[in-house]
């Protein structure tokens, strides 16, 4: 009998070790679904992971845009620069050649009406007027004086002469003409005021 208890308590122990064995395989697999269950919950809140090269794309992609950008900017700017780099060479040359037109003027001023006439003077004013167009048509106007109220942006006022019956601020006399070069003021008149 003791035989037969021993065997009946083995394999009592086998029965209960192959519950437990069970058991414990079936907590194991239910552990192992709620676990995929979380995964799987946090793998559809998580953005999909992007590849390393897809990255790099996206930044290389993203500094090729600044880069045009930028260039665009530089040739905009550079452009404007030329321009302007232009307009003051112009405004320079014009500066240099006023001298000249001022003298001729001066010039037909002090001849008598005799000489005027001559073949010489003639030629002298056409070429004048040949000078005169081709000032106005790369934008050099005169600045007119006589007549109109005082401007401190056009006129530069060297005497002042007191006078009741004119109006006030208004320039009465003009020394020498000024000019325009594209609306800039490449020399002021030189006038006189009447306050």
């Amino acid at each position: 009998m003791a035989e037969e208890e021993v065997k009946k308590e083995v394999t009592e122990e086998a029965v209960t070790e192959e519950a437990v064995a069970e058991e414990t395989v079936t907590q194991e697999a239910e552990e192992e679904k709620v676990q995929e269950s979380k995964d799987k919950k946090k793998t559809s809140k998580k953005k999909p992971k992007k590849d390393k090269r897809d990255e790099q794309i996206a930044d290389l992609n993203d500094r090729l845009m600044r880069n045009l950008a930028e260039f665009e900017n530089f040739r905009n700017r550079s452009e404007k620069e030329k321009a302007q780099m232009f307009d003051m060479g112009a405004k320079t040359v014009v500066e240099k050649i006023l001298p000249v037109v001022d003298n001729l003027e001066r010039g037909f001023d002090g001849l008598s009406q005799e000489e005027k006439e001559s073949p010489f003077v003639k030629g002298i004013e056409a070429v004048y007027k040949q000078m005169m167009t081709a000032l106005d048509e790369i934008g050099v106007k005169p600045i007119e004086a006589l007549g109109q109220e005082f401007d401190p942006n056009l006129h530069n006022a060297v005497m002042h002469d007191e006078d009741d019956s004119e109006a006030v601020n208004v320039v009465s006399e003009e020394f020498q003409k000024g000019y325009t070069y594209k609306e800039d003021v490449v020399r002021h008149s030189m006038v006189k005021v009447l306050n």
